[in-house]
């Protein structure tokens, strides 16, 4: 089952930036593992994975503004 990987709360954030992926799809993940960094106007945030599994990445890095409900990749568990 794929598992959304999700920008937490933030506030009153609209909009971040996806500065890089700490890996890449298809590697495997831990649960609470750092996987992406996001950008704000005012910080930086790491983000963990949800679960154990292998990532695929949904939204890649760029300079483009990302809505911040936005879905930046799934964690695969393995189970149906």
């Amino acid at each position: 089952m794929k598992h959304p990987v999700m920008i937490p709360s933030l506030g009153l954030v609209e909009s971040v930036t996806v500065t890089g992926w700490l890996k890449k799809t298809g590697e495997r993940v831990a649960k609470s593992e750092n996987v992406v960094t996001i950008e704000t106007e005012k910080s930086s945030v790491d983000i963990e994975s949800p679960m154990d599994g292998i990532l695929e990445i949904a939204i890649a890095a760029g300079p483009e503004l990302v809505s911040a409900d936005a879905v930046l990749g799934y964690v695969d568990d393995g189970a149906a």
